[in-house]
């Protein structure tokens, strides 16, 4: 009769799948919490204490490590392993479910002291799914309680094939590395020296393989850091298979979008914001993001931080894009998009960013920053400039610096209000001097730049690019502050009758 070990601290569906063993005729051995609670619903099993012969001690700190245990499932399906159990009385384990204490979930409370990560160290855990994934030639190990029912499915078709045992096992040694790399990380930080940070441990599974890279020569390869992660986080509804490219813009699209807490579109074209909106509907923000430059919002991407409905999905015309990601998708909108068969559609239910950091690769090494969130608290505004801007112009003004924050470096943006709705009327960015980019922005907005506000993501080395947004007919304007030549560029603003705000914070984005 086939014996199978439980022992987890997430009971999520265990029931159900102890039920489906003890049905095909396993023998259940369990922890003493584990065994309580299959107890409590009626199912057969041994405590291992009563299997081992030998008690729980040290208040629950060792339990499992024991060599009937650990004998069980490491022994070999040979004639000298085989005599061996039986000489010591003990006999075969062919399944372990288990998963661990929650150390993460611990560490990550903000009160957390030393002592109670400590006791959330797993140890007799680790030691099980490393014993069973060693052994995955014999042993099926179950980690993650969403395999149970493919498990058991197998199991009821003749047993499980060498080829799930082995990704299972390649599930469960992620899972000790990951675990591992967090208990490294949480200590290293204990040692009380800030100024050196811990060495960095990544762990990422692969969950796509690309058609290519940026350019079809160029092999890539999508990883989350998530076992079972989609693109993003969400989940493909139809369309084409995402490209390297397309989830490059969606990433920046997505980070653009839920930024804004109003109804709001972002549209992105090569990594670079090409329209942004904020209004009543979901539709007139889209018009509103698409109007501000259409050129370039033919084949890009669009993010939505709220529920693609029918109405924004007729809104798109003629106008091609590569993908839409959203929150959800009505049925409305899902039976409409569906005619183009190429569109990608991402759901994307969290509307936070996760982790709250960001890596580089660069030669020999990687970098890594904190995700710009954008102003610090702390942070003030203040009017420098002898006209004050009036609440319309404030209302741009704040819609614009959040826009900024998205556009690559020396990001200008131009946008406007439009009775209750706000939105980027020119865009310009990722060029060296900060002079283009107000040039770039003035020809997109053309006529709509009289009247619109300016917001710069630095501040303005020369007064040259305020002069350029005084002649578009730019009226406000809000940047850092810091240049030495700042009482140049407030010069040419008075001059001009533009309010100018000042915020103290820079948002670069190479």
């Amino acid at each position: 009769m086939p014996q199978a070990i439980l022992s987890v601290h997430d009971k999520k569906n265990l029931i159900p799948f102890a039920r489906g063993l003890h049905a095909l005729g396993w023998t259940l051995i369990a922890s003493g919490g584990t065994a309580r609670a299959l107890r409590e619903h009626a199912l057969p099993v041994t405590q291992v204490a009563d299997y081992t012969q030998s008690p729980e001690i040290l208040g629950g700190r060792v339990k499992t490590l024991h060599p009937a245990i650990h004998g069980g499932l490491l022994a070999r399906r040979t004639e000298n392993d085989l005599m061996e159990l039986r000489r010591l009385h003990w006999d075969y384990i062919d399944l372990a479910a288990v998963n661990l204490y929650p150390f993460e979930e611990t560490v990550a409370q903000a009160d957390v002291t030393l002592d109670a990560a400590l006791e959330e160290i797993d140890i007799g855990g680790v030691a099980l799914l490393r014993a069973a994934a060693k052994n995955f030639q014999r042993v099926t190990l179950v980690c993650d309680p969403h395999d149970y029912d493919a498990v058991l499915d197998e199991l009821r078709a003749g047993g499980v094939t060498d080829a799930t045992r082995k990704n299972l096992a390649l599930k469960g040694f992620a899972l000790t590395s990951r675990y591992d790399a967090a208990i490294f990380d949480y200590l290293a930080k204990q040692e009380g020296d800030n100024h050196k940070a811990p060495p960095l441990q990544i762990t990422a599974y692969p969950i796509q393989t690309l058609r290519y890279g940026e350019n079809p020569h160029q092999r890539a390869q999508l990883y989350s850091f998530e076992p079972d992660g989609g693109a993003l986080g969400g989940r493909v509804l139809q369309g084409k298979e995402l490209s390297y490219n397309n989830l490059l813009d969606l990433d920046a699209a997505w980070r653009g979008v839920v930024s804004f807490a109003e109804t709001s579109v972002v549209i992105v074209k090569h990594l670079s914001p090409c329209g942004i909106a904020s209004a009543q509907t979901l539709r007139a923000a889209f018009e509103y993001a698409r109007a501000a430059d259409p050129v370039s919002a033919f084949g890009g991407v669009l993010a939505a931080n709220r529920a693609f409905d029918g109405a924004t999905a007729q809104a798109l015309g003629e106008l091609f894009v590569e993908c839409i990601a959203a929150p959800a998708f009505t049925a409305e909108a899902r039976a409409i998009l569906a005619r183009r068969k190429n569109l990608r559609l991402v759901e994307i239910p969290a509307l936070e960013i996760e982790p709250r950091y960001e890596l580089r690769t660069l030669t020999r090494g990687i970098l890594k920053q904190e995700l710009d969130f954008g102003d610090p608290p702390a942070t003030e505004w203040k009017i420098v400039s002898q006209r004050a801007p009036d609440a319309a112009e404030m209302r741009a003004l704040k819609f614009a610096w959040r826009a900024c924050q998205h556009v690559k470096s020396n990001a200008i943006v131009l946008a406007r209000n439009f009775e209750n709705d706000v939105a980027t009327v020119g865009i310009g960015g990722g060029q060296p001097n900060r002079v283009d980019c107000v040039r770039l922005a003035v020809e997109r907005a053309g006529e709509t730049a009289r009247g619109a506000v300016m917001a710069s993501d630095a501040f303005f080395p020369f007064p040259d690019a305020v002069e350029l947004a005084a002649r578009a007919g730019v009226t406000a304007i809000v940047q850092p502050g810091g240049s030495i030549r700042d009482a140049d560029a407030l010069a040419v603003a008075d001059a001009n009758e533009i309010a100018m705000v000042v915020t103290g914070v820079r948002h670069f984005r190479h």
